[in-house]
């Protein structure tokens, strides 16, 4: 019966085509909105958690913060700037000696700790040829912490940091233009020029620049790269020598969670005598949940918006199904009085109307797939179909198909026998 009821559905909707389309059309609507939101939110979601994991997973931020300071959604505080106007002291810092008693109280947990100085923006320049640069001072930690890819050369070294040397890690976009091509720059040496010095720093390294997207309409001569040296020669004329902020590698990235509580708990402890300042602990999965969840929402919200569209379709729907009770009178009437029962006449319309709205949702469905498609191609951003919002999106047709046909179907099976087969 159920089969009989699908074919006389789609016998009606293939004899009256321009009609079926039009009452399908909210529907499609609704649905191809809802799955392009959540197919371009999924992609968005998916591409911004690879580019946060990237930054690392095993990654630990330490970062100093007033002890009454909520945290923001990313699980850190603002460390230098408070409502109070606090700004924290030396002692309250994360000192070298701090660092130095977590690497050997963490040995087999921590891989390493990175902590960087900023040391401005400068320029290098060689005649005519000139680079801008923004200068960053980082221990030999700092490649295991980033995602920097060593050309040649070698990185800033712990003999670096120890004893102050003017050694330098460049990007490859810096050497095209400093250096003529096939002119190998390690060993050589630049000159920065700062505000109101001179400074002259030998190459050790190069790495691959990776542009951040942001970079609009500068020439590539004129783009910004970084300048690593090493973090006590950045911190040479710099009164401060403690740090805000650090980076501790997990060895097992499994582990960081775990690690993050003992951390934790661990600078508790050290900061148990101190009155105004704390250090926090978060990492990356902390981010990432965050992330996550406002992304989730926000589709889920757009989403619902677009989902009113579906009401309109179902209306219509209703419509449609109430002109076809009206056309098929004495249709109806014929199998009445041949003995079919309200259930039969009740289940024929509920049918033809879930037959509609499912139609009109598979369009929709690969019209909002399409669409998703397109938008995640042209941001560069993985495809990705959830196969609970698909299977959603044609239950929910099926839903609506139910929820409008009922009423007409009560209608048709309602319908006296007699005066359905008087009907003109």
């Amino acid at each position: 019966m159920i089969l009989e009821n699908i074919l006389l559905a789609l016998s009606s909707i293939k004899s009256n085509k321009m009609r079926a389309l039009l009452t399908m059309l909210g529907i499609i609507i609704g649905i191809m909105s809802i799955i392009a939101i959540m197919t371009i939110g999924d992609a968005m979601t998916a591409s911004v958690t690879d580019n946060v994991s990237t930054l690392g997973a095993g990654n630990i931020t330490l970062a100093v913060q007033e002890k009454d300071m909520v945290n923001n959604a990313f699980g850190i505080g603002r460390p230098r700037v408070s409502t109070t106007g606090k700004v924290p002291l030396t002692e309250d810092l994360i000192s070298v000696q701090m660092i130095e008693d977590l690497k050997r109280n963490f040995a087999d947990r921590v891989a390493g700790v990175s902590v960087t100085q900023s040391g401005g923006s400068a320029q290098a320049k060689d005649g005519e040829r000139y680079a801008n640069i923004s200068i960053s001072g980082v221990n030999e930690d700092f490649l295991k912490a980033n995602n920097t890819s060593l050309l040649s050369g070698s990185f800033i070294t712990a003999g670096d940091v120890r004893d102050m040397t003017q050694s330098a890690v460049v990007s490859d976009r810096f050497v095209s233009n400093m250096f003529p091509e096939g002119i190998d720059p390690i060993g050589n040496t630049v000159k920065i020029y700062k505000s109101s010095v001179i400074e002259i720093y030998t190459i050790v390294g190069v790495y691959r620049y990776e542009s951040m997207g942001f970079s609009g309409m500068v020439s590539d001569q004129d783009i910004t790269t970084t300048f690593y040296i090493p973090v006590t020669t950045a911190k040479q004329n710099v009164i401060e020598k403690n740090f805000t902020y650090a980076t501790v590698i997990c060895l097992d990235p499994a582990e960081v969670n775990d690690l993050t509580d003992s951390l934790q708990r661990y600078f508790n402890a050290l900061y148990i005598n101190n009155r105004e300042w704390k250090v926090s602990a978060s990492n990356m999965t902390t981010m990432l949940d965050t992330i996550n969840e406002m992304m989730n929402t926000m589709s889920v919200a757009i989403a619902f918006i677009a989902g009113i569209s579906l009401l309109v379709g179902g209306i219509g729907v209703m419509n449609i199904m109430l002109v076809s009770v009206t056309e098929r009178t004495k249709e109806i009437g014929t199998r009445k009085a041949l003995g079919a029962k309200h259930f039969h006449i009740r289940l024929q319309f509920v049918t033809e109307a879930v037959i509609i709205a499912c139609v009109g949702g598979g369009i929709g469905l690969l019209l909002g797939i399409g669409i998703g498609a397109a938008a995640t191609s042209f941001f560069e951003v993985p495809l990705v179909i959830s196969p609970t919002t698909t299977a959603g999106a044609v239950l929910f047709s099926m839903a609506v198909g139910v929820f409008f046909g009922i009423y007409p179907a009560n209608k048709a099976a309602k319908l006296d026998p007699i005066d359905a087969l008087r009907y003109e």
